[in-house]
């Protein structure tokens, strides 16, 4: 019921009484099936919005005072949006409510307000990719596996759990008498985010012999709200550039090439939280492995039949897949090429050593095998996408 003005030494009728009382238990309700501009009348009431089509409500100033409250609760399938027009709108959690979704906008201004949603921010929901059903600490979700590139369409406003794998990088090739490294793995970035809009997905490549594995990423217009980088590529022993003897650095670290005379070194994770570094090469004949996602590569070792060094581990995920009874690994190292043994691939994908270009597997973000002739290519990423079903 909206504010109503008494004068001194009136006395209230039973039906006034009984509304004033009313009000306490239960607010008086204007059901909006449109977008609507706040009213001084809305003070102390529930707004309610009832529209199948996206929805505004747009705050003003100059209507309502420091302390002043109302309600706003959206039954209607399209998103109703807590627009501030003249007057500002602040919030810690979302503006944007989604079918059953609310909240209390409260003014400490005739100009400024602050929007308090009922219950948090919650799961949203989306479809693409492939859709299955998991349970997680007996929690259900519906989980989204994303092995190419496509869309998150977003159909209902929320919070999403994410784990994005980068593209592993292809392994060092051998240059004449010297043997290349493993390749790192594609970074691994577990989060949960907001998305009110559909993601561009994109899931990274692997790179070929001597090259960064590329970005796996979630894009919402413009910005990148989830992204995992590319491996760095194991060292490839060449005298011209791009190539190099040290591996390179990307999401996890490339393993170091071997040379003669020289201890070269192995790539560095750029974001250490996600990826682990390369080990360095021996000398002169034995790459050192690429880095993956939980474990650093492994350092090359010996001389003229050296071995190469094994790529570092890949990181267990099935917690979050809701594995209970098998294990799932991502983003391991690749090994390092040896004159005498060449290195084996990390667990998660990763390819061994040697010979003519051992490449990582598909999804796995794991790392190419260091060469032999030329190196092996690095494993494309994968994106997994979760919410509450």
């Amino acid at each position: 019921m909206a504010i109503q003005d008494f004068t001194a030494g009136q006395v209230l009728t039973a039906a006034q009484m009984d509304t004033l009382q009313a009000n306490d238990y239960n607010w008086t309700v204007s059901t909006k099936t449109a977008s609507y501009v706040l009213v001084a009348a809305d003070k102390g009431t529930r707004i309610v919005m009832n529209s199948a089509s996206a929805t505004t409500i747009t705050v003003n100033t100059s209507l309502f005072s420091a302390g002043d409250t109302l309600q706003i609760i959206n039954i209607g399938a399209g998103t109703c949006t807590v627009t501030a027009g003249t007057a500002t709108v602040t919030t810690s959690g979302s503006l944007a409510l989604a079918q059953w979704g609310g909240g209390t906008l409260y003014f400490t201004s005739a100009s400024a307000s602050i929007f308090f949603p009922y219950g948090g921010v919650g799961y949203g929901s989306a479809t693409g990719g492939t859709s299955s059903s998991i349970t997680v600490g007996g929690v259900n979700y519906t989980l989204l596996t994303f092995t190419t590139d496509g869309t998150l369409t977003v159909t209902k406003s929320g919070l999403f759990d994410v784990l994005l794998v980068g593209g592993g990088a292809g392994g060092g090739n051998r240059n004449s008498v010297y043997y290349g490294g493993g390749g790192g793995a594609g970074a691994l970035y577990q989060g949960t985010i907001y998305l009110t809009a559909n993601a561009t997905v994109d899931v990274g490549a692997g790179g070929t012999s001597g090259q960064n594995g590329a970005v796996s990423s979630l894009v919402v217009g413009s910005e990148t709200v989830a992204l995992a980088i590319g491996g760095g590529s194991g060292g490839w022993p060449a005298y011209t550039t791009p190539y190099s003897a040290n591996g390179l650095p990307g999401g996890c670290g490339g393993g170091g090439a071997g040379q003669s005379g020289t201890t070269n070194q192995g790539g560095f994770a750029i974001y250490s939280a996600f990826g682990f570094n390369g080990g360095t090469s021996g000398d002169p004949n034995a790459g050192g492995g690429g880095g993956g996602t939980a474990a650093v590569g492994n350092n090359g070792t010996g001389a003229s039949s050296g071995t190469g060094g094994n790529g570092g581990a890949g990181k267990d995920i099935s917690t979050f897949l809701g594995q209970a009874a098998t294990t799932t690994y991502k983003g391991g190292g690749g090994g390092g090429a040896g004159a005498g043994v060449s290195g084996n691939g990390g667990i998660g994908g990763g390819a061994n050593g040697g010979g003519g270009g051992i490449a990582a597997t598909a999804n796995s973000g794991g790392g190419g095998g260091g060469g032999g002739t030329v190196g092996g290519a690095g494993g494309s990423g994968i994106i997994y996408v979760r919410f509450k079903a």
